[in-house]
């Protein structure tokens, strides 16, 4: 394959992976939409979302003709979760859930972001919840903080950092404070700094051979998960993440 064809297949992959990632936001979408928000032309929008149609990535709507992720797209991180182990650790995560209360994410880190690949909502009425797929900004997230401190905390976002609360940490000096707090304190805090009201509280999940994983988290309404509370939270997170850890490594697992 020349240089030139190898480019236009690049390309014509790049695009129809942006295609999918645009309905990880938005539950469905027309081609126009999908062109605005891509900046592609709408016949190109037209011609990958057959194509993704076709191979059953994305489904479509007979009555609104709107499109949506597919059963084949569904099937596929179904067996992602499998693989990585993630859908085994759901038990333990129910168990701190119970424990607490409190609704639980599991998350990684894609870049400046951070993916809920697992949440056990709070039975509470009141309740913060974030499905599974969404994403966060890292700075302004418990598991991305988690997930800065303890594995690699370089970023690529231009200064200043989006704000979106008065506690927003927009400066990578104010960051580089912010995780050697986190190392010494054992956990990651969110002091209410994406949604005002809202806090959570998060640790690293290590695989089998102690590199960062993932990240824990517990989140809640700021009224419930006040300072009082941070240690025995702390506390309940490390003791499922050691739990985790241990038994990707085949150990017994802690006593609680």
């Amino acid at each position: 394959m020349d240089t030139e064809n190898l480019r236009r297949g690049t390309q014509a992959v790049d695009r129809a992976i942006a295609v999918l990632r645009a309905f990880e936001r938005t539950p469905t979408l027309t081609p126009t939409e999908v062109a605005h928000r891509l900046g592609l032309s709408v016949s190109t929008a037209h011609r990958i979302i057959r194509a993704l149609h076709s191979a059953g990535m994305l489904g479509q709507d007979q009555v609104t003709e709107r499109y949506h992720l597919g059963i084949t797209t569904a099937t596929l991180g179904r067996l992602a979760l499998e693989r990585l182990g993630a859908t085994m650790m759901l038990p333990e995560l129910e168990k701190l859930r119970d424990r607490t209360g409190e609704a639980v994410n599991l998350g990684v880190r894609i870049g400046d972001e951070v993916a809920v690949l697992l949440q056990v909502p709070s039975r509470h009425p009141l309740r913060y919840e974030q499905e599974p797929g969404s994403r966060n900004p890292i700075h302004v997230c418990a598991m991305g903080k988690a997930l800065l401190a303890f594995g690699d905390p370089v970023v690529t976002m231009e200064e200043p950092f989006t704000r979106y609360t008065g506690t927003t940490i927009t400066t990578r000096a104010e960051m580089a404070a912010e995780l050697d707090r986190i190392r010494s304190r054992g956990a990651a805090v969110n002091f209410e700094e994406r949604v005002v009201g809202v806090r959570a509280v998060a640790v690293p999940l290590r695989d089998g051979r102690g590199a960062v994983l993932a990240a824990i988290a517990i989140q809640g309404p700021a009224v419930r998960l006040g300072d009082d509370r941070l240690p025995e939270l702390t506390d309940e997170l490390t003791k499922t993440a050691s739990s985790l850890a241990a038994a990707q490594r085949g150990l017994p697992t802690p006593s609680a």
